[in-house]
């Protein structure tokens, strides 16, 4: 079977590396394609995965800038996959439905986020989609009915401690392991459903940093621009490193989504701060089922730093995170096993 992968971020590649290893070790016919996204070309070069890059430009954050660019897309994916002769496309990209459904391919839209979340993806790619593939805890709106659920997350795909040891030596190069460190994430919120939504702001991160400083070191990996007095806390870190370090953090801050649940998967309390705080089914499900986080909305600084006295102040923290994160592991399936199964019999 010949199967294209096409990866449009960093997150893709994590949550489809161990399956595209998988696959090849079948025997399949495995390509992957991608389009320029932060530092998703160094995670492939680091990993030896072969792929060829379409867009080597990102794009700008405008509804034009992404209607054109996705036609660009389109074009040089068909072209592509009508060359050589793809069976079977999988992504979490509108394309991956556009080309499947003009070619007559089957597509899956593997995507973790309820539609109305991200709506326009949605009706981009779900109705010319094959199947959508998402966990369980996700919403799929009027998609229901082509929607394949599985009882897991994007995240244990890469994260499950059958495919992820954390590697102390790896910290010892950035960090003192022996002092408790705390790891601070902006977004750059500038994706298509992020309009509108608020998260960490410069003064709310500075004054996170003041109350944390005399419980340990802080650590800020950051996709938008920081001022001087936040940039002396950002850190150069090789990016196939970053879930080592995040292993055996003592806490994490931050405005992302996938980190947040990444740090969930690893035992290590999270807080996320923004505006989809209650939209999401998986991150709800690991905040309010797992007791993994907690999801705190935009503009209620009060809860946020309340929230945090709390996980300092909590004993045998560590243990208990690592217990909740054991007991949700225990009560999901292996993604990995689940998504190649998904793909070479649909």
């Amino acid at each position: 079977m010949k199967i294209l992968f096409y990866l449009s971020h960093p997150a893709h590649f994590h949550l489809f590396k161990n399956v595209i290893v998988a696959l090849k070790k079948s025997k399949h016919k495995v390509y992957v394609l991608i389009k320029k996204k932060d530092v998703l070309e160094e995670l492939l070069i680091d990993s030896n995965i072969d792929y060829k890059n379409i867009l080597s430009k990102e794009r700008k954050n405008n509804l034009f800038s992404a209607g054109l660019g996705l036609l660009k897309e389109d074009i040089k994916v068909l072209l592509y996959c009508f060359n050589k002769k793809i069976n079977v496309l999988v992504g979490t990209s509108p394309v991956i439905s556009h080309i499947g459904f003009i070619l007559r391919k089957r597509s899956l839209i593997v995507n973790e986020d309820d539609a109305n979340v991200v709506p326009l993806l949605a009706y981009a790619a779900y109705p010319f989609a094959t199947s959508i593939v998402t966990p369980n805890t996700c919403k799929n709106g009027k998609w229901e009915n082509k929607s394949i659920k599985y009882n897991g997350y994007h995240e244990l795909a890469y994260l499950h401690p059958n495919y992820f040891k954390p590697d102390i030596s790896i910290c010892k190069m950035y960090v003192d392991i022996k002092k408790p460190y705390f790891i601070m994430r902006f977004s750059k919120l500038g994706a298509h459903h992020d309009k509108g939504v608020r998260g960490l702001n410069n003064n709310i991160a500075i004054k996170l940093i003041r109350k944390l400083q005399s419980h340990g070191r802080i650590i800020i990996t950051s996709e938008r621009k920081l001022n001087k007095e936040l940039e002396k806390f950002r850190i150069s870190i090789k990016p196939t490193y970053m879930h080592h370090l995040m292993a055996f953090s003592s806490l994490y801050i931050g405005d992302s989504q996938t980190m947040a649940a990444e740090a969930g998967m690893l035992g290590v309390p999270f807080i996320r701060y923004n505006d989809f705080i209650g939209k999401i089914g998986y991150l709800k499900e690991l905040e309010d089922k797992y007791e993994l986080g907690y999801g705190i909305i935009s503009g209620d600084v009060e809860k946020l730093f309340s929230k945090i006295d709390y996980i300092l102040k909590t004993k045998n923290r560590k243990k208990l995170y690592i217990d909740r994160r054991d007991k949700m592991l225990a009560e999901k399936i292996d993604v990995n096993k689940f998504l190649e199964k998904v793909i070479i019999s649909s």
